[in-house]
C-alpha cells in the first residue's frame, strides 16, 4: 500500500469583502500565470511510490479558516493510519493552527511547512482568522520530523517568521535557502528527498 501525502496549498485572505473585490479588479490575468505549474502539481510524478492527495481548499482567493477546517476534516475517513502532511504558505499556517488547536486522528510520519506565515508583525498580508491563537509547541507532539522551508528572499513571508516557528518548536528542522522566493518554482527536489527519507 502506498503511503499518503496530503498537500494543503496556499491562498489569500482579506479583512473585508471590499478589499477582496479591489484585489480581483487590480489583479492581472495572463495565460502564463493561469497555466503555470508548481512543485505541488508535480509531487505525484516525483513521488510515484506515494499517493498524493491534493484537495482544492474552498475559496482560496478569499480563504476563511472555518471553511478550510470543515473541508480538511472531510479527508480524515480517506486517510491511512500514517500520513505525510505538506502545507505551503497559507496552507502551512493552516496546518500549524489546526494541529495546535485540535487533535489529528492519524499518525504523522513527517510534516513539511513551506514558507508558512507566523503572524502579521512583519508579514504584510492579513491572516484574518488563520492567525495563530496560541503557541504551536503542540506540533512537536505529532512527529519528530517537522521540516520548515524558508528562503531569505521571500517577499511574501519574511524569514523572521521561520525563526519564530523554530523558537516555539526547537525540534523543527529549518531548511534555509537564499534564492527560492515564495517557492513558486516548478521543481522542489529538497522536499521530495525529505518526504522519501522521513516517511
Amino acid at each position: 500500500m502506498k503511503k499518503q501525502v496530503v498537500v494543503i496549498h496556499g491562498g489569500d485572505t482579506f479583512d473585508t469583502y471590499e478589499e477582496y473585490i479591489a484585489y480581483l479588479k487590480a489583479s492581472e490575468l495572463t495565460l502564463e500565470r493561469m497555466n503555470a505549474k508548481s512543485w505541488k502539481d508535480n509531487l505525484q510524478s516525483n513521488l510515484p511510490d506515494f499517493e498524493v492527495i491534493y484537495p482544492k481548499m474552498p475559496n482560496a482567493k478569499n480563504a476563511r479558516y472555518l471553511e478550510w477546517k470543515i473541508w480538511f476534516e472531510k479527508l480524515f475517513p480517506l486517510l491511512d493510519d500514517t500520513v505525510v502532511l505538506v502545507g505551503h504558505s497559507l496552507g502551512g499556517i493552516f496546518l500549524a493552527k489546526y494541529l495546535s488547536e485540535n487533535n489529528f486522528p492519524k499518525k504523522i510520519a513527517s510534516m513539511h511547512l513551506v514558507a508558512p506565515p507566523y503572524d502579521t508583525e512583519v508579514c504584510k498580508d492579513s491572516l484574518t482568522d488563520f492567525a495563530l491563537t496560541g503557541t504551536v509547541e503542540k506540533l512537536a507532539n505529532y512527529t519528530n520530523n517537522i521540516f520548515l522551508y524558508q528562503s531569505k528572499d521571500d517577499v511574501v513571508v519574511p524569514f523572521a517568521d521561520a525563526l519564530k516557528y523554530k523558537r516555539d518548536v526547537p525540534s523543527v528542522i529549518l531548511v534555509q535557502f537564499e534564492d527560492r522566493g515564495h517557492f513558486l518554482q516548478e521543481e522542489f527536489p529538497e522536499i521530495i528527498q525529505n518526504i522519501k527519507s522521513f516517511s
